[in-house]
This record gives C-alpha cells, structure tokens and sequence, in this order.
C-alpha cells in the first residue's frame, strides 16, 4: 500500500513538472536510474509512477528513446468541424494565438473565384502562430473578404478563436469545410516559427468554409507540425 501511495506522489510531482515546462513536450525524461535518484525513490516505485502517467497519456515510451513527453496533437473527430480552440479545449489545453501579419489587400483571381466575389476585391489577410500551452503547433493564414473581416481589422485576436470572433464580431458562422490535406518540407521560416528543423514534414491543410447558406467566408491556409496533427475522416464505398 506503502508502495502504490509513494508512486501515486511521485506521478503528481512529474505531472506537475511537465506542466511547468521543466520537461517540454517532444523531450526526453531523464533515465530512469537517474530519474530515481533526483526523487529518491526506487526504481520500482518510479516505473509505477511512469505507468500510472502513460496511462494518461502525460508520458510515452519508445524502445529507442526511453520515456518522453509526446508533443500535443490536433485533429477533428471523423466528419466534425472544429475550431483549433475547441480542438484544444477538448483535451484539456490552452489555445495560444499570436497575430504575425495582419493587412487588406486586394484578392487574386484564385481567391476571388473561391470566395465568390468580384476580381480585385479587397480581402482581410490574417496570419497567426497558433499553439496549445505555450507549444507552437501552426501557422494559421485566412483570408477574409473584407465585407465579412472589417471588424477584424483592430479587434484584439491574441489567443482567440477566429470562428468564435466572426461569430461575435462579424454575425456569420461557419457551418461547412471543404478541406483538403497535402505533406511538405517545411522552410527556414516555417520551421523557425514552428521551433522544428528546417525540411522536417508539415501537414498543409486548405479550406473553404461556407456559412449554413453555403456562402464562402475564407480560405484558410494551415501548415501544422507534422508531428502534431492528425488527420481523420469517414471514407464510403460508392455503390
């Protein structure tokens, strides 16, 4: 009984210690030997507390690596549209958002005809680093037809959703994705925003989202850490 009450406060300790970012998400927990020794436990009161916090899903072990703490992961629920805030929300993480460029221009051919508006209309550019506690995880780009985005323009969109802020700012909601999903290396910029090596895969996804009228309200452009999202959907056989 001893035993399992000792391992129950080392799991809190280490818990606690991955929350404060002694240990941030994609390093390596020290070795056990040495990780015993830091907590004064024995080892195998220490493997019990590692257990309980893979159970969790705080830590993994890799044959190679030891143990770790696994970088966050995003993705829908087959078929469900979700913001990367109530992505997060759902598993317990705190959304961060911070605006990296935020400019009208005028829209392209491309973008004007996927948006449904006239060649040379002006869009609302947005770009965000998007994370979950405190861990960068995408670059966010939308574009906006500025009919919809003006009050977007001076809003304050730091660790904002931007579906909760069209919704509250501009009266329009998104209802549907047309989403799409390619692998890239990513380039020096990408990578130093998304604190990864320069060439290491990203996961490109591209959108439209409609409102329930089934207008267009933006394109969004999102390159994610490619160890950080997950892509799921429900695939039909045609008949």
């Amino acid at each position: 009984m001893r035993t399992s009450t000792v391992a129950t406060s080392v799991a809190r300790q280490l818990s606690d210690a991955i929350n404060r970012g002694v240990y941030a998400p994609g390093s390596r927990l020290p070795g056990e030997r040495l990780l015993a020794d830091q907590l004064h436990v024995s080892r195998s009161t220490l493997r019990a507390a590692l257990g309980d916090l893979e159970r969790e899903g705080r830590i993994a072990r890799s044959p190679q690596r030891g143990w770790f703490v696994p970088s966050p992961t995003v993705g829908e629920p087959p078929s469900t549209l979700q913001s990367f805030t109530e992505m997060a929300r759902l598993r317990g993480l705190t959304a961060t958002a911070g605006v990296l460029e935020r400019a009208p221009r005028s829209a392209t051919i491309d973008e004007a005809e996927k948006l449904a508006m006239p060649p040379g209309g002006e869009v609302l550019v947005l770009v965000r680093l998007r994370g979950m506690n405190s861990t960068p995880i995408c670059v966010d780009t939308n574009i906006i037809p500025m009919t919809i985005g003006e009050p977007l323009l001076n809003a304050d969109l730091t660790d904002r959703s931007l579906y909760e802020a069209l919704e509250e700012l501009c009266s329009v909601s998104v209802y549907r994705s047309a989403y799409s999903v390619q692998a890239d290396a990513a380039s020096a910029e990408t990578a130093a925003l998304l604190t990864i090596p320069s060439g290491n895969p990203v996961l490109i996804g591209r959108e439209v989202a409609y409102d329930r009228a089934g207008t267009p309200i933006l394109l969004g452009y999102n390159t994610y850490r490619g160890d950080a999202y997950r892509f799921e959907a429900d695939l039909y056989r045609s008949v």
